[in-house]
């Protein structure tokens, strides 16, 4: 057949903007492809060797046996007796990170990562009809196995915009390839339910619950003011477009909502003391990553808990330790110092209950809220704010480029050695590793 004679009669083919890569049980996969004797067995990541800490990822062989990110070892212990636990290493978590990112860009650009385990490229011209970008992607997992890893898998997802491609990623695990269509939605979601889509959690799913949306096909009929009525914010008219294939990216509701660090004491940090010196550094690093982000704050949060007896206690932790927990909130003129941060911290932390009760925190959790990106900040009338943030961006240059206990307040100076970084699932490290 003629092909040139033909094409002008030929239909418009299928075309998908967006590849979005998620690394299938990534730690785990990691700890596998550095030891062979491990591959085809059920291995779970730990931060700690203790029963009551939890799996931070699991290899497939462990999922088999109902073991997820988040169960308790004690319970995964029971669940798979042969079960294999590694203590996690972040550094070499980070750095197959970078081998992976320079894999996929030998094949197309990264446009943005987004996790530890997962990056989105955007499809460009001859990239986006949809089986050019099935054989990119193909060529995209190849790489990764010749380049960062033999035994590494990823699922791909390849639809409209970076939302479906996250969506369509998940649709088949491990190492999946899944396009969504612009032509067959919203009808091909109709086999997901909403907890599978991202943004969708358990607080969400029981606020739809409320509106009476329990199945996608409900979801999908709402419209886009019912969407946004059902979310109680944009984020739900957002979404009914994206849904739809939709792809836009608005620059003022993309940047993070809240920037925080949590973490669980020491016994030698389990005093007023040590856990101030603790929610301290908390603080420190929270404001060094708002800063690194060009982001402000309106308002600070902090979390205490304490360990109570038994009688007295509202519930156990996952640690199984008995708790009463605290937590208070407070606003701030839009600020991203340091030492504005600490005076507001030191008010949170007065406002703490106090008694015999009291006196043996254990779990300390520090987050900014209400963010604003630097472009939509207004600078104060009111407040010394230029000579407090740069004495900020100034601790920050000399802590990044010597360590970051170089230079910090005397508050953390108790817990300096305390509360190491660990890697999140929605960030890689680059000022605390």
């Amino acid at each position: 057949m003629d092909f040139a004679a033909a094409s002008p009669a030929s239909p418009e083919p299928a075309r998908v903007r967006w590849l979005f890569l998620d690394l299938n049980s990534y730690f785990a996969s990691v700890e596998q492809e550095l030891r062979p004797e491990l591959r085809g067995r059920p291995v779970a990541v730990v931060p700690t060797m203790a029963d009551t800490t939890c799996c931070i990822a699991a290899s497939y062989e462990a999922k088999a046996f109902g073991i997820r990110t988040g169960t308790q070892v004690r319970e995964a212990k029971r669940l798979c007796p042969d079960l294999v636990l590694l203590d996690a290493r972040h550094e070499v978590y980070v750095d197959y990170h970078n081998r992976i990112v320079e894999a996929v860009e030998r094949c197309l650009p990264v446009s943005v990562v987004l996790s530890i385990d997962e990056m989105a490229c955007r499809l460009m011209g001859r990239e986006q009809p949809v089986e050019s970008a099935r054989e990119l992607a193909m060529r995209v997992k190849q790489s990764v196995r010749d380049h960062a890893g033999s035994t590494l898998r990823c699922s791909i997802g390849l639809a409209p915009n970076r939302y479906l491609a996250k969506v369509a990623s998940d649709m088949q695990k491990p190492d999946g390839l899944v396009a969504l269509l612009q032509e067959d939605l919203p009808q091909s979601l109709l086999q997901l339910v909403p907890r599978d889509l991202p943004g969708i959690g358990a607080r969400m799913e029981k606020r739809l619950h409320g509106h009476g949306i329990h199945t996608m096909q409900q979801l999908l009929a709402l419209t886009p003011e019912q969407m946004r009525t059902a979310w109680g914010s944009i984020g739900g008219e957002k979404l009914w477009f994206w849904l739809r294939g939709e792809d836009f990216q608005d620059a003022a509701l993309e940047h993070a909502k809240s920037v925080g660090h949590s973490h669980v004491l020491a016994p030698e940090f389990r005093t007023i003391e040590g856990a101030w010196s603790i929610a301290h550094k908390l603080l420190h690093k929270a404001a060094m990553r708002l800063r690194t982000a060009r982001l402000w704050a309106g308002s600070l949060s902090l979390t205490i808990k304490f360990a109570v007896p038994r009688e007295v206690a509202a519930k156990d932790h996952q640690s199984g330790i008995p708790q009463q927990s605290f937590q208070t909130q407070r606003r701030t003129v839009e600020c991203q110092d340091s030492q504005t941060l600490l005076e507001l911290l030191r008010v949170l932390w007065d406002e703490r209950p106090k008694g015999r009760n009291y006196d043996k925190p254990f779990f300390i959790g520090v987050t900014l809220h209400d963010l604003v990106p630097e472009q939509l900040h207004t600078l104060s009338l009111f407040t010394d704010e230029a000579r407090r943030t740069r004495l900020s961006q100034t601790m920050d240059a000399l802590n990044i480029k010597y360590g970051t206990h170089t230079l910090y307040f005397a508050g953390m100076h108790l817990a300096k050695a305390a509360a190491p970084t660990r890697i999140a699932f929605t960030a890689i490290p680059t000022l605390f590793d």
